[in-house]
C-alpha cells in the first residue's frame, strides 16, 4: 500500500525538473539599504536573470521598483550613503570571485568604477558617516603581502589610503572618522581593534585571550547617562560559549571600560545587528537552530522587545532606519523565495516591500528539523524534505553545505523541492564544524578534527535509514563547496556506503586547493584546514584525490569556469583521473560563472543536470 501511494505523490522525472526550472525562475529581493528619512530603498534583485540594481519608494504597500543600470557582471550588494547622494555596489568580475566597487546616483547616473577588475580584487566597506566617502578594501593577489583599505570620494575617484593589515576589515567609521573600527585575523579566529586616527593608538576590544570569531562591530554614541562619550557593540563569540552582543564603552585617552554582554540567549545565536544613528535603539538578529528571530533593545533602559510574526522562516541583512522608525530585511522560507519586508517599530506590524514573483501551483514540502548524534555522541541537527507519500523506505540524498561555516537552513530551495518531487528524500544536516551551535560546535571540525566530520556524514545516512525513510543502498551524497569535498571524502574513503554522488565545486586535493586560490582565501583558511607546508601530511591524508580509485559509483561533477575560490583544476584533476580508471563520471562546466552560479541559465541547468542524474542513479 505504501508503495502505491509514493508512486501516486511522485512526479514523473521530466515533470519535476520544470516544477524545479519554475522555481528556480521565481526571481528574489536582498541586502536592502535605505535613504536617511527611509523613505527610497535600494536593493539587489534577480528578477531580469542575473541580480541587479534596484531601487523602489519606501511606501506601506509594494510599490514599482526601478533598474538602476550599472554593469554587465552580477551586482552583490549595495549600500546607501547618509547623504542620499550616491550608491556604492559590490560586483562580481566576469561573474568569478573577485569583485570590483562602483559608485551610481540613484538616478542611474555618474556611475563610477572605484577599484577592482579582473586582476585586483576589491572589496565594499562602510560609508563614512557623512555619506561623502565610502570605505574601499584591496587584498593582496600575492601570498605574504597585506590587505590595503582606502577612503575613496565617489565624485572623483579618488582613493586616500586609511589602513594596511594582513587580513583586516573596516567594519565602521565614527561620526566623525577619529575612530575605525577593524576586524583582522583568520576564518574563527577574527579580533577587532579600535583605531585613533587623531592620536594613532589603537585598542582592541576584548582581551586577547578571548579567542573565536567577531563578525560585526560598529560605534554609536554611548546610552543616555553613561560617562563614556561611545560605545562599540560587537557580534561575537570571542571567549563565550556562543555568539552574543556585547558593549566596550570607549573614552578619550584610552580611559576604556572593560567590555561586558549586553544580550545572550543560551537557545540561540547572535547573527546579525544593526542601530539607529543616535545608538538609542539597536536592532539583533538571532539564529535559534536555523530559524530567525528578531529583537529590539533600548540602550537607555536595556528593554527588549520580541518582533512578533517575522513573515517566513529565515531573515538575513536586517536594517534598521537611522532614526529608528522601521526596520527592512530579506525573509524567505521554504515554500517562497526571498522578498523584502518593512516593520513598523511603534506598531510592530508587517508590510511587504517588493512583490512576490509568480510561483506554481504545486504543493511544496515543509522540511522538519531532525535531531541525531554523531560516532562521539555529539548531537546534530539537519532539515528533511521528506518526497510525499515516501511511508516506506526509498531512495534519498544527503544535501551538504558549505563553508563549512555555512549552515543548512528551511529556506527556499528549489532543488530539494525538485527531488522531493520525483520521489527522492533530501536530508540536509549541519553537521560539526557549521555556524549557529556555538563557538565548540564550528571549531569541532578544524585541522586533525576532520575525520570527524567525516564520521558525521556517515552518522547522517545512518539516521535516515534509522528513520525509515531511505533504503540503505539508494542513498547519495551530495553537496557544494566544503561539502562537495566532503562528498568525495565520502566516496573515497568510504567507498559502499553511496550509491552516487554529486560534487559542485569541491577541493579534491587541499595541497592543490591551497596552491592555486587566492591568496588571501588560502591565508584566512590555516586554522580550519592546517598549513600547506606545517600540516602537509594531514592535507594528503585529508584529499580525496589519492584515492580515486576507491570511487566506484557514479558521480556528478559540477564546477564554474572562473571559479578562484576552490579553481577549477579541483574538478578537471578529480574527472581526469576517474575518466582514466574508466569510472562512470559526468562533468558539468558552468560557463562565466565563479564560485557562486548566479545567472538564472546556470542555475536551471545545474537543477536539471542534478534531478535527471540521480533520478537515473537512484530510481532506475
Amino acid at each position: 500500500m505504501g508503495e502505491s501511494v509514493a508512486a501516486d505523490l511522485r512526479l514523473p522525472v521530466e515533470d519535476a525538473i520544470r516544477l524545479g526550472q519554475e522555481l528556480t525562475e521565481a526571481w528574489a529581493c536582498w541586502s536592502p539599504t535605505m535613504t536617511r528619512d527611509a523613505s527610497r530603498v535600494a536593493y539587489i534583485s534577480d528578477r531580469s536573470g542575473v541580480p541587479e540594481l534596484w531601487v523602489q519608494d519606501l511606501d506601506t504597500r509594494p510599490t514599482p521598483a526601478t533598474r538602476v543600470p550599472l554593469t554587465q557582471d552580477p551586482v552583490l550588494a549595495v549600500e546607501w550613503s547618509a547623504d542620499g547622494a550616491w550608491l556604492a555596489c559590490s560586483v562580481a568580475t566576469d561573474g568569478g570571485v573577485r569583485t570590483q566597487v562602483w559608485v551610481v546616483r540613484p538616478d542611474g547616473s555618474d556611475a563610477r568604477l572605484l577599484a577592482g577588475g579582473r586582476d585586483v580584487h576589491a572589496e565594499l566597506g562602510p560609508w563614512t558617516r557623512s555619506g561623502h566617502r565610502v570605505v574601499v578594501m584591496v587584498p593582496s593577489t600575492h601570498p605574504a603581502e597585506p590587505t590595503v583599505a582606502y577612503l575613496a570620494d565617489p565624485a572623483t575617484g579618488e582613493l586616500g589610503r586609511l589602513a594596511v593589515g594582513e587580513l583586516i576589515h573596516v567594519l565602521d567609521l565614527s561620526i566623525e572618522e577619529r575612530l575605525a573600527v577593524m576586524r583582522d585575523g583568520p576564518r574563527g579566529h577574527e579580533f577587532c581593534t579600535v583605531v585613533d586616527r587623531l592620536d594613532d593608538v589603537d585598542h582592541r576590544l576584548l582581551p586577547p585571550d578571548h579567542t573565536g570569531s567577531t563578525d560585526v562591530a560598529f560605534v554609536r554614541h554611548a546610552p543616555k547617562g553613561d560617562p563614556h562619550p561611545a560605545f562599540a557593540y560587537l557580534v561575537t563569540d570571542a571567549g563565550r560559549a556562543r555568539r552574543e552582543l556585547v558593549a566596550a564603552p570607549l573614552a578619550p585617552e584610552g580611559d576604556h571600560a572593560p567590555p561586558y554582554t549586553l544580550a545572550a540567549r543560551s537557545d540561540a545565536e547572535l547573527e546579525d545587528l544593526d542601530a539607529d544613528d543616535e545608538g538609542a535603539l539597536l536592532l539583533l538578529l538571532w539564529n535559534v537552530a536555523g530559524r530567525s528571530e528578531l529583537e529590539l533593545l533600548r540602550t537607555e533602559t536595556n528593554e527588549r522587545i520580541a518582533v512578533p510574526g517575522l513573515p517566513g522562516a529565515v531573515a538575513s541583512k536586517p536594517v534598521l532606519s537611522r532614526d529608528g522608525s522601521c526596520v527592512v530585511v530579506t525573509v524567505d522560507g521554504p515554500e517562497r523565495p526571498a522578498g523584502l519586508w518593512r516593520l513598523d517599530v511603534a506598531t510592530l506590524t508587517w508590510t511587504a516591500v517588493t512583490e512576490t514573483p509568480p510561483l506554481p501551483d504545486a504543493p511544496l514540502v515543509r522540511p522538519s528539523l531532525e535531531t541525531f548524534h554523531g560516532a562521539d555522541g555529539l548531537e546534530l541537527t539537519g532539515w528533511l524534505y521528506r518526497a510525499p507519500g515516501s511511508e516506506e523506505r526509498g531512495p534519498a540524498a544527503l544535501w551538504l553545505h558549505g563553508g563549512p561555516e555555512d549552515q543548512e537552513r528551511p529556506d527556499f530551495s528549489p532543488q530539494h523541492q525538485a527531488l522531493a518531487a520525483a520521489g527522492i528524500t533530501v536530508f540536509a544536516p549541519n553537521i560539526r564544524g557549521s555556524s549557529g551551535f556555538g563557538r565548540e560546535f564550528v571549531h569541532a571540525d578544524d585541522v586533525e578534527k576532520r575525520f570527524d566530520a567525516f564520521a558525521d556524514v556517515l552518522a547522517a545516512r545512518a539516521h535516515l535509514i534509522a528513520l525509515g525513510v531511505a533504503d540503505a543502498g539508494r542513498i547519495a551524497v551530495t553537496g557544494r563547496s566544503y561539502g562537495g569535498y566532503l562528498t568525495l571524502a565520502a566516496l573515497a574513503f568510504d567507498p559502499g556506503a553511496f550509491a552516487a554522488g554529486v560534487d559542485v565545486c569541491g577541493m579534491s586535493d587541499l595541497r592543490t586547493f591551497y596552491r592555486d586560490t587566492e591568496p588571501w582565501i588560502a591565508s584566512a583558511a590555516f586554522p580550519k584546514y592546517g598549513h600547506p607546508e606545517h600540516d602537509a601530511a594531514l592535507l594528503e591524508e585529508l584529499s580525496p584525490l589519492r584515492e580515486a580509485a576507491r570511487i566506484t559509483v557514479p558521480l556528478l561533477v559540477v564546477h564554474g569556469e572562473h571559479d578562484t575560490n576552490v579553481p577549477i583544476g579541483e574538478a578537471h584533476q578529480l574527472v581526469g583521473a576517474l575518466e582514466r580508471l574508466g569510472r562512470p563520471v559526468e562533468y558539468l562546466e558552468l560557463p562565466g560563472e565563479g564560485h557562486d552560479y548566479r545567472r538564472l541559465f546556470s542555475r536551471r541547468r545545474l537543477l536539471e543536470n542534478t534531478v535527471r542524474f540521480l533520478a537515473d542513479a537512484l530510481l532506475t
